[in-house]
């Protein structure tokens, strides 16, 4: 699967856009980064599978952001929050 994180692939012909996917992290408290040391690796392996549970050929446009605020811990007050991934899953051209 080729990834980018631009709106091209480096070599490659953009045929038609499929659509956008989405890929999430476990959730962690708010203000720091999630404990497992691999979760883009998680996160970017999601995305992947699901892009080719549409047959797609690359992802562009992959994009990290902070998903929401939730108040996970009744009675305590900790806020979490969790890593939202998203890219559009995009099929090349055969001449590419």
């Amino acid at each position: 699967m080729r990834v980018s994180s631009t709106e091209t692939i480096e070599g490659g012909k953009i045929l038609y856009s499929i659509g956008t996917i989405k890929a999430a992290s476990a959730w962690h408290a708010q203000g720091s980064v999630p404990h497992q040391t691999d979760w883009q690796e998680g996160v970017m392996a999601d995305l992947i599978r699901k892009a080719e549970d549409l047959f797609a050929d690359a992802i562009i446009e992959v994009n990290y952001q902070v998903d929401g605020i939730a108040c996970l811990d009744e009675g305590f007050g900790v806020k979490r929050q969790r890593i939202l991934a998203t890219a559009v899953a995009v099929k090349l051209s055969s001449k590419a």
